[in-house]
C-alpha cells in the first residue's frame, strides 16, 4: 500500500496516477475528508492529554500546599470521558482510512504506456522463429485427447469444469518441466529453492495485495482463516513478513514450485478448453527482495531468467510491457512473456515479471537495515513466473507436434526422458 503521508502530501499525483490506470469510483476524495477529520481529532486528543498532564501536576501541587483544587478536579472528570469518546471515534475513522488506503493501487511507473486493456500492451522484442507446418495443426487439447494423455471430461466428473487429468507422457512432461525449471533457476540463476505451504492466512494474502480487493478470485477453506494460494508469490513473499533484514543479505532470491488455485472470477466464457485458464495449475515462481536502488536492474534480470526457460526449450515468444489499464493492482511495472501457440495463431501469456517497489513490503512490514545506519527502510519486492508449467506443456504440444499426432520432446528435456518422442 502507499504511505499515508505520501498520499496526503501528493494527493493530486495520486489522483492523476489512478486516472492513468483507468480506474473509476476511487475513494480518494473520501480519503481527503476522512484524513482531515482524523487529524482534527488527533489534535484535540493530544491537546486534552497535555491539558490533563499539566492540570494533574497542578492539582498535586495545590494539594501539597493544602490549597483548593476542586475546580480543576471537576474539570478533569470531564476530560477523561471526552478522551475515551474521541479515541473511539479515531478507531472508527482509522479503520475507514485503512480500508480506503488498501483499495488504492500502486502508482504506475512513468515509463509504462497508457492503455485500456491488453490490446494496448507494447511489444518490445521477439525471440525465435515461428514454426511452419505442412499439415493442419491441432490444439494442445485435441492432441492430448486424441493420444489419451489429457482427460478433461473425467476431470470435470471429479471436480467440475476447468480441471484436467494428465496421463502418461503428458504427466511425465509436466513433472520434467517442473524439475527442469527448478534446476535451471537454482543451479544457474542463483535462486534458493523453497517449498512453502499451499494454504495461507488472510494476513499473508493482505500483504501481497490479494486481500481485500480480490477475495472473489480466491478459494477459502470454510471455517478456517486459510486460503488456497493463487500463486507461490503469496507464501514466498510472506516468508519475511514483519522482519528486518540486513542489507548484506540482499538481494534474496527464492524459487518455488507450487500448484496454484484461482476461481477465475470474471473470466466466464474465456479459454474454457485446454490448459490455458484452469482452476488448478502448476507454476514455478521467482521472488526477489532487494534494495530500492537495485530493484529496476533486478527486474531486468528476473525477466532474463524467465526468458531463458523458453530459449532453452526453443519455444518462440515475445515480451510486452503492460499498459496502464492492464497493470496489476500491486505492480508499478510489469513485463509479460507470451509464447507462440501455432494452432491458436497467437501469442499467449506464460509469465508476468513485476516490480512492486515497497508496496507489498509496507503491507507486510518487510524492512532492511542499511549498512552503518540505525534507521531501517522498506525493501522492494519483485516476482515473476518462471514459468507457468501447464501453459509451457501446452506450447510444447502445439509447437513440437508431428503429422501423426506425436510430440517431439525439446532436446533440453531429453535427460528427463528415455527418448525425445512420445
Amino acid at each position: 500500500m502507499l504511505e499515508l503521508r505520501f498520499i496526503r502530501e501528493n494527493i493530486d499525483l495520486v489522483k492523476e496516477k489512478i486516472k492513468f490506470r483507468n480506474i473509476e469510483h476511487s475513494r480518494i476524495d473520501e480519503f481527503i475528508a476522512i484524513d482531515k477529520k482524523r487529524r482534527e481529532l488527533l489534535s484535540e486528543v493530544e491537546g486534552l492529554r497535555n491539558r490533563r498532564k499539566t492540570v494533574s501536576q497542578k492539582i498535586a501541587e495545590l494539594k501539597k500546599n493544602k490549597e483548593d483544587a476542586d475546580s480543576l478536579i471537576a474539570e478533569m472528570k470531564t476530560v477523561g470521558p471526552r478522551i475515551k469518546e474521541l479515541d473511539k471515534q479515531l478507531a472508527i475513522i482509522e479503520e475507514d482510512l485503512e480500508e480506503i488506503v488498501m483499495e488504492i493501487p500502486n502508482l504506475a511507473h512513468d515509463s509504462i504506456p497508457f492503455g485500456n486493456d491488453d490490446s494496448d500492451n507494447v511489444e518490445i522484442r521477439k525471440w525465435g522463429t515461428v514454426p511452419e507446418f505442412d499439415f493442419e495443426t491441432k490444439t494442445h487439447w485435441e492432441l492430448g485427447e486424441a493420444s489419451g494423455t489429457m482427460d478433461f471430461k473425467r476431470a470435470a466428473k471429479l471436480a467440475g469444469a476447468r480441471f484436467s487429468i494428465l496421463k502418461g507422457m503428458a504427466s511425465r512432461l509436466e513433472r520434467a518441466l517442473i524439475n527442469f525449471m527448478m534446476d535451471l533457476h537454482t543451479q544457474k540463476h542463483g535462486y534458493e529453492e523453497v517449498l512453502p505451504p499451499f494454504l495461507v492466512n488472510s494476513a499473508s494474502m493482505t500483504a501481497t495485495g490479494q486481500l481485500p480487493k480480490f477475495e472473489e478470485d480466491l478459494f477459502k477453506a470454510k471455517g478456517w482463516d486459510l486460503y488456497l494460494i493463487p500463486t507461490a508469490e503469496v507464501p514466498v513473499t510472506n516468508i519475511h513478513r514483519d522482519e528486518t533484514l540486513a542489507e548484506a543479505e540482499l538481494p534474496i532470491k527464492y524459487c518455488a514450485y507450487t500448484p496454484c488455485f484461482r476461481s477465475e472470477a470474471g473470466s466466464y466464457g474465456r479459454d474454457t478448453k485446454g490448459m490455458i485458464r484452469q482452476h488448478q495449475f502448476d507454476k514455478v515462481e521467482l521472488v526477489k527482495f532487494t534494495t530500492p536502488e537495485n530493484s529496476n536492474s533486478e527486474l531486468d534480470a528476473l525477466l532474463a531468467d524467465a526468458e531463458e526457460v523458453l530459449q532453452l526449450l526453443k519455444l518462440p515468444y515475445r515480451v510486452v510491457t503492460l499498459c496502464s489499464g492492464d497493470l496489476g493492482f500491486s505492480a508499478t511495472k510489469t513485463f509479460d512473456i507470451e509464447v507462440w501457440m501455432p494452432a491458436q495463431n497467437k501469442y499467449r501469456e506464460i509469465s508476468s515479471c513485476s516490480n512492486f517497489l515497497d508496496f507489498q513490503a509496507r503491507r507486510g512490514g518487510i524492512r532492511y537495515r542499511p549498512e552503518g545506519k540505525q534507521k531501517s527502510g522498506l525493501v522492494h519486492t519483485l516476482n515473476g513466473s518462471g514459468l507457468a508449467v501447464g501453459r509451457t506443456l501446452a506450447a510444447i504440444f502445439e509447437n513440437f507436434q508431428k503429422k501423426d499426432g506425436t510430440i517431439e520432446i525439446p532436446e533440453v528435456l531429453a535427460p528427463y526422458f528415455k527418448n525425445r518422442f512420445a
